[in-house]
């Protein structure tokens, strides 16, 4: 069940420093222990001013798993795309040929290079040493730990977010949800629910710029629709049904909770209460993004 959030009297403005020993004191008494695996959604901006700045999250987090635990965070790259969300605020305002010359411009997908479009702490922890990255061209992961390998091996193109993707494997091996300031809109674990909550989940067309064999080109590819839209709303719910743990790291409101119970209450959530256009699912493709 869920616990009250307590209350805290300072703020941001005007506050001290947040320093690496209050983020590792945080850490453990919102929950968080050793030989833990964590998938980290989180906002830097939130926790306050913070010593040392994203590295010293990455850091903090690091020290409170432990050598035995893991940090997992996504480092997705939306914007790789036709037309996705993050896309569509680039090219706001071009004209067809401006757009045109911007996408053929564009640069091929690098798992080595091509920064995190999740915020400084994922950036943070992609360009850590030891980290690895996992190889989907616009929906990575990168992990930091002693099975940072083998969870980020074998991420193929056709599952964003699904079975053949790093977060079926968290589900399997019982990992944590950290949120550090970020609603439930951000929980990138219940992506994993849209691909089960039916058998038939709707379907599109996704492109992005990749190289192959030493050529950079654009490729298309069909995947689960992703839609966060009501995420929120199935947290509210969520919170009341399984064991989710309230607390503050630095000035940021964060929760702790069970990565599989989270994607199984989604599951069920979304099986009850989203409606599923069979129209749209024809031809396998809604649109091209």
């Amino acid at each position: 069940m869920s616990k009250p959030l307590p209350s805290r009297d300072d703020s941001t403005e005007a506050a001290p420093p947040v320093t690496s020993g209050r983020l590792v004191r945080d850490l453990q008494e919102l929950g968080v222990e050793p030989g833990q695996t964590l998938l980290v959604n989180a906002s830097l901006g939130s926790i306050g001013w913070v010593e040392g700045g994203a590295p010293a999250v990455v850091a903090a987090l690091r020290e409170v798993v432990g050598p035995a635990g893991n940090v997992v965070v996504p480092v997705g790259t939306e914007e790789n795309s036709n037309f996705s969300r993050a896309q569509r605020d680039v090219i706001a305002g071009m004209t067809w040929d401006e757009i045109r010359a911007y996408r053929n411009l564009m640069p091929a997908f690098d798992k080595h290079t091509t920064p995190s479009g999740m915020g400084a702490v994922a950036e943070a922890l992609r360009t850590t040493a030891g980290a690895v990255r996992s190889d989907h061209p616009q929906s990575s992961f990168a992990a930091i730990g002693p099975e940072a390998g083998q969870l980020m091996a074998d991420h193929q193109l056709e599952s964003h977010l699904g079975e053949r993707s790093p977060l079926a494997k968290l589900y399997r091996q019982d990992a944590h949800v950290l949120m550090i300031g970020v609603g439930y809109g951000y929980c990138t674990a219940m992506h994993l629910a849209e691909y089960r909550y039916t058998a038939r989940p709707p379907r599109q067309t996704y492109t992005c710029v990749v190289t192959t064999d030493g050529k950079r080109g654009w490729i298309g590819y069909h995947d689960v629709v992703l839609d966060d839209n009501d995420f929120e709303e199935i947290g509210k719910s969520l919170a009341a049904e399984i064991a989710v743990r309230h607390g503050y790291v630095g000035h940021a409101e964060c929760c702790l909770m069970p990565l599989r119970d989270t994607v199984d209450f989604a599951v069920e959530w979304m099986a009850k209460y989203r409606k599923v256009d069979r129209k749209l699912m024809r031809d396998g493709d809604l649109c091209k993004l």
